[in-house]
């Protein structure tokens, strides 16, 4: 069974915002016709969390969709504003299953976390627009290993 991965920036352009939910929703069902039926997020803030919805949208309609959170550190969530952590506690309990890199955050948590996703993955669906960042260091994590990156940001620029 195939898996898909997604990577991407936590803060979401403002001129991106209301085009990338359906973006992500069609990638989604793109990786799923291309056989993936384990999809993986890193249970961030901003995209991941986006893709992460999607999946369980796609899983109302799917019974064989997983959804897998690869989590940084089992304190994530610590400094997130309150509406913020009630969305993560629910994308938590709809998860069909989740993996902590470590108990509490490290230096490394976050790099660990992002070769994880990679390591699962047959293809990775990314929001990539800033070159220095922990999602493009995914994206190139990646691209070394020969998966395919599929990045929406290119699509939502000029729109």
């Amino acid at each position: 069974m195939k898996s898909c991965a997604f990577t991407g920036h936590r803060q979401i352009s403002a001129h991106h915002s209301a085009a990338l939910p359906q973006l992500i929703d069609r990638a989604v069902r793109y990786a799923y016709g291309e056989g993936c039926r384990t999809f993986l997020s890193g249970g961030a803030l901003g995209f991941d969390t986006l893709a992460a919805r999607s999946v369980l949208r796609l899983k109302g309609e799917c019974a064989d969709v997983r959804l897998v959170l690869i989590l940084p550190c089992r304190d994530q969530a610590a400094h997130w504003r309150a509406e913020d952590v009630l969305a993560y506690r629910e994308m938590l309990d709809a998860a069909d299953e989740i993996i902590y890199i470590s108990g509490a955050y490290t230096d490394t948590c976050m790099k660990e976390r992002n070769a994880a996703l990679v390591d699962r993955a047959d293809m990775l669906v990314a929001y990539v627009g800033r070159y220095a960042s922990g999602a493009y260091q995914t994206v190139s994590i990646a691209k070394k290993k020969g998966i395919p990156v599929y990045n929406l940001y290119p699509r939502l620029e000029g729109k």
